[in-house]
């Protein structure tokens, strides 16, 4: 072997070496979050509301369309606005004349994997919650069904678009219908993450810290109520198991919960468990949207739910880990189509 060959031997040979691969600082993790969690893979179907195209393409319209509240101000984006999240960002919405609902907007997104609709959980699916903001004197206004039917029946393009949704009906431009075409595209708001990813076996999805604060998320005790395929939506539950929520929250008022819907004493302060898909973009947080601050809202919630005082180091890691279930709306569903004249 000549000099020079040599030399460029012992070069070679006083580098770094190939770096392993680092073994995973989580052992068991992912199977102890596949007991607690499951994937978004497709959107939830409902069988007496099958999805099609055209469904779809007559539900987006109505979704963006002004004309469904009374003074053509409104639509259901200007509350769910689907290019921030399914959420307008405000404690709570405001409606026609600048009314105010006393309950933050949830999101719209991934809403059909929920077992109920509304914070309170009076529609049973999104289909029966499609129709309750357009007739709902605080937000839409419209004054009854026949008013929004009239209205949509003069636009020949809308005629067209509920024939197609709906072949075979006579009169396919009924409020039923309306209901399902917006459910059927809200159906189509799924929006999964690298926390699925990781859920379906790559380990590399997540990063150590994101890990750590899966770890954490589950130790703590998070899931008896944050679990299933959007982290949430699956159960009511009380808020505030250990104190009242409006010591913590600074709420402005006292809300009661189901109880306005079911008149029983032992639903007072039980809402709906929020699904915390996205949780890190449609901040103000809880029922009243009384609280900004991600970081905040976990700290209360432990202490609410489970009477544990976390540390900084635990809020820091479960809201690291909380940012990987931010996922990406469908682009083709945040832009408001051509309205039908």
């Amino acid at each position: 072997m000549g000099f020079m060959a040599l030399l460029m031997a012992g070069l070679t040979g006083c580098g770094p070496s190939p770096q392993k691969p680092s073994p995973d600082a989580f052992p068991g993790l992912l199977d102890k979050a596949k007991a607690s969690f499951s994937p978004i893979t497709e959107p939830v179907d409902n069988p007496d509301n099958p999805i099609t195209k055209e469904k779809v393409i007559l539900g987006q319209t109505l979704y963006f369309d002004k004309r469904l509240s009374k003074d053509e101000t409104l639509s259901c984006n200007s509350c769910h606005d689907l290019q921030t999240y399914g959420v307008d960002n405000e404690a709570t919405s405001g409606g026609v004349g600048g009314q105010k609902g006393e309950r933050n907007s949830p999101t719209v997104l991934n809403a059909a994997y929920h077992f109920s609709q509304f914070w309170d959980g009076r529609a049973k699916d999104v289909e029966e919650q499609a129709g309750g903001p357009i007739l709902n004197p605080v937000e839409m206004a419209m004054p009854d069904q026949e008013a929004v039917l009239k209205r949509l029946q003069a636009v020949e393009g809308y005629r067209k678009l509920f024939a197609a949704a709906f072949p075979g009906e006579e009169q396919p431009v009924n409020y039923i219908n309306l209901q399902k075409a917006i459910g059927a595209f809200e159906r189509k708001l799924i929006t999964p993450s690298r926390f699925d990813e990781y859920l379906k076996g790559n380990t590399e999805a997540l990063t150590t810290d994101e890990k750590r604060g899966l770890q954490t998320f589950m130790d703590v005790g998070c899931t008896a109520c944050h679990s299933g395929t959007v982290l949430g939506g699956q159960m009511y539950q009380k808020f505030g198991l250990a104190g009242n929520y409006w010591d913590f929250t600074q709420s402005s008022r006292v809300d009661n919960g189901r109880y306005l819907v079911t008149k029983s004493e032992s639903d007072k302060f039980i809402f709906k468990v929020p699904s915390l898909r996205n949780i890190e973009k449609t901040h103000p947080f809880f029922h009243d949207g009384s609280v900004t601050d991600l970081g905040e809202a976990v700290k209360i919630i432990a202490k609410l739910q489970l009477n544990r005082d976390l540390t900084e180091d635990e809020v820091k890691d479960i809201v690291t880990f909380l940012k990987t279930l931010t996922g990406t709306v469908p682009a083709e569903f945040t832009r408001a189509p051509e309205m039908p004249m």
